[in-house]
């Protein structure tokens, strides 16, 4: 089982980054990579889906309760991030720093009083294998795309023919791979949930 799992996530990746490459053959030097794109709509389904999928293992687990509710909760901030033109347009200006805020203090009031719960929680999290997946993940969006994405450094590369373009390539497609990796952890936490879960089931009986 674990063999085929590979597999699908190899195949998982590999059809993320064709996906990536679909505007740039469709529209060739008028590709933009913006907001309204398939990159970009790839990511707003990965981090939403992987809200739901943690929220879903935090109500399998009661050990990792808090630590999948933490994890779907950022992933349900970086989902709204994400979609920051969309809400600006159509909500209102800055509705998506709103809508984090309230996601923020939902947290805090669902944590307030089990504080010392969130440390165990965290660390059980820690022994699973989709913690290191997450971590990888987590650390590509937040910090590698964006220093593989500055402008400075495709402009001292390029010179006189820097393009935007192959910046904003780069940076979104590494972002997917990050959004990526966070999915297929929160799949890998979900499966490891359902699993403990049924062994517990079997000593019980």
């Amino acid at each position: 089982m674990f063999i085929l799992r590979g597999f699908i996530y190899l195949f998982a990746v590999a059809g993320v980054a064709q996906l990536i490459s679909l505007e740039g053959y469709q529209f060739q030097t008028a590709a933009e990579y913006s907001e309204q794109t398939l990159t970009e709509h790839m990511q707003d389904f990965m981090s939403f889906f992987s809200c739901i999928l943690f929220l879903y293992a935090a109500r399998l687990d009661k050990k990792l309760n808090i630590a999948a509710t933490l994890l779907g909760a950022l992933s349900a901030m970086m989902f709204v991030r994400e979609s920051d033109s969309l809400l600006d347009s159509y909500v209102f200006d800055g509705a998506w720093q709103t809508i984090v805020s309230v996601i923020f203090v939902c947290v805090v009031i669902y944590l307030w009083g089990r504080f010392s719960s969130i440390y165990a929680s965290l660390k059980e999290y820690s022994q699973q294998p989709s913690f290191g997946t997450f971590l990888a993940g987590f650390v590509t969006i937040m910090a590698f795309s964006r220093l593989m994405g500055r402008g400075s450094f495709w402009q001292a590369v390029m010179g006189d023919s820097y393009m935007r373009l192959v910046k904003n390539i780069v940076e979104e497609g590494i972002e997917t791979l990050g959004y990526t990796l966070i999915l297929i952890s929160a799949i890998e936490l979900v499966l490891a949930c359902r699993r403990r879960q049924t062994l517990a089931k079997t000593e019980h009986s």
